[in-house]
């Protein structure tokens, strides 16, 4: 099969979700940053921390559905909670690649292990273009799924952390519409602070 080309223009790290088929043949549904490849040349990079099913997956099944979608609570729910779908398209994406993934490199930070994986496009879809908009609360959403994805890690500093958490949920309720609200809900559900 030829490779394809990403859906979209990779940049930084562009927040994404993955889907990849777990041992239960169900589509397991994670947040995932894709690390946009240095040199036009080079593939795309993603990391794995600790032993999630989506590092297991990756490792059993080579690939999965790299998403890319503006709906901030399939974001929070893929970020901070266990959601398995029938299907490895979500409803939500607005473009996605099916990636074969391999492992690249490997290491530990603290307790938890990481590894490192090259991205290859293997299939492409865009399924909806949308004029882009800037909303401060749906920026807000990305960053509390990560500030609340640390809490319980002991290398971060849950005081400081719980402090960010208060002032984006502040700056979701301001800035963002009802779905930033709704991934807001979700955040609160998955996390205390």
């Amino acid at each position: 099969m030829a490779d394809a080309d990403w859906p979209v223009d990779l940049r930084g790290v562009t927040e994404t979700v993955v889907t990849t088929l777990g041992p239960n043949e169900r589509w397991n549904v994670a947040a995932l940053g894709v690390h946009a490849p240095a040199d036009p040349d080079a593939v795309a990079t993603a990391r794995t921390w600790g032993q999630t099913r989506t590092r297991r997956n990756f490792a059993d099944r080579g690939e999965g559905y790299v998403q890319f979608t503006a709906d901030p609570e399939t974001f929070a729910r893929a970020a901070l909670t266990i959601v398995e779908v029938d299907d490895p398209i979500l409803d939500s994406a607005d473009a996605w690649a099916r990636a074969a993934v391999e492992r690249r490199d490997a290491g530990q930070d603290g307790d938890i292990e990481w590894i490192d994986w090259a991205l290859t496009p293997i299939e492409s879809t865009v399924a909806c273009r949308t004029v882009p908009t800037t909303n401060r609360g749906y920026g807000a959403v990305i960053e509390a799924t990560v500030a609340a994805s640390r809490l319980d890690v002991d290398a971060y500093d849950r005081r400081a952390l719980e402090s960010r958490l208060s002032y984006l949920a502040d700056v979701i309720e301001t800035c963002g519409g009802p779905a930033e609200c709704r991934a807001l809900a979700v955040i609160r559900e998955s996390v205390e602070w």
